[in-house]
């Protein structure tokens, strides 16, 4: 493959295209200012607006969230997995119906696997712009996003309403549901029964790695972070591995299905027959498959890089109810 060919499959950092009316809360006082990336697949975005860099069906998507100090993303859920790592910042993850059965706070480079079938919802706790990266199961991503009702009963007061379809219409620039199109419905007390709510003590310890921890773990081979026989185990349709600058990998790594790689902390030279790349934390890039590359750091100091490959395993549930 040319340079030019894998550099199609390189997203930078610095060439992210935000969407600001991704969800159905754009307009609710306290996650209006959230920006929504979808990287890699169709995500689950409800908004036409959102960009998609790379269209390529890899099993998965990756998306990203940034978000300012104080703003939060709403309470939903999904019905596939939804992983993240802190790129940049303290975010703060809660949980349950209303977002307090448990919560947990993350560092850079610390991953959360959250359990699919319960409400969740995020914050930017720093004191800086923060970042971060998500990888979400399925092609689809399951379908779109289940919102808790309050979430949708407060968006509607700010003017915009989701359609039973998962398309948002927005009344601020004179939309409004076509004809013979209802709005999506409240799900019901009996509905609401089947979404578990699990403690802090419940999940931190099955689906929250922590980077530092990991580090250790990958000091001569990578850390098994995510799969069947990993750190958390699951399988959840991927497998997520860390590497570190003590795991460095040579030209010989070959994976049945895409590999995605993204950068916590340093550079990244990615070789492979024909070519060669640097990526930087934030980049993204995604490896055809059946192709064998390399990869080190491009210079001294800590480096530190998650990976994503697929596994063609269901993207179903993960909450088995530790």
């Amino acid at each position: 493959m040319t340079p030019q060919e894998m550099d199609s499959r390189i997203v930078r950092y610095g060439e992210l295209q935000p969407c600001k009316t991704a969800f159905i809360d754009a307009h609710t006082p306290g996650s209006n200012q959230k920006e929504n990336f979808t990287i890699i697949g169709g995500g689950v975005s409800e908004s036409p607006d959102q960009h998609v860099h790379i269209s390529i069906p890899h099993g998965f998507n990756i998306g990203a969230a940034g978000q300012p100090p104080n703003c939060r993303n709403s309470l939903h859920s999904h019905r596939t997995a939804e992983v993240f790592f802190v790129l940049k910042g303290r975010w703060r993850f809660f949980w349950g119906r209303h977002g307090d059965a448990g919560e947990v706070v993350l560092e850079e480079g610390d991953i959360f696997n959250i359990p699919t079938g319960i409400f969740r919802g995020f914050e930017n706790i720093g004191t800086d712009y923060g970042m971060i990266m998500a990888i979400l199961g399925g092609d689809d991503a399951g379908g779109g996003v289940i919102w808790a009702p309050q979430v949708i009963e407060d968006a509607r007061d700010h003017g915009l309403i989701l359609s039973q379809k998962g398309k948002l219409y927005d009344s601020k620039k004179g939309q409004s549901l076509p004809d013979g199109e209802q709005p999506m419905p409240l799900l019901s007390d009996e509905e609401l029964k089947a979404f578990p709510e699990p403690t802090t003590a419940e999940v931190v310890p099955n689906y929250v790695a922590r980077y530092w921890d990991l580090v250790a773990l990958a000091d001569r081979q990578p850390a098994r972070v995510i799969g069947a026989d990993a750190k958390l185990r699951d399988k959840p349709g991927f497998e997520v591995d860390f590497i570190t600058q003590s795991t460095k990998l040579d030209g010989r790594q070959r994976h049945d299905n895409p590999a995605v790689l993204m950068p916590v902390r340093g550079h990244w030279k990615v070789t492979w027959d024909g070519g060669a790349a640097t990526l930087a934390p934030g980049d993204t890039m995604s490896v055809p498959e059946n192709t064998a590359y390399g990869i080190a750091p491009a210079m001294t100091g800590e480096a530190a890089l998650y990976r994503t490959v697929g596994t063609g395993d269901p993207a179903g549930a993960t909450w088995k109810g530790h």
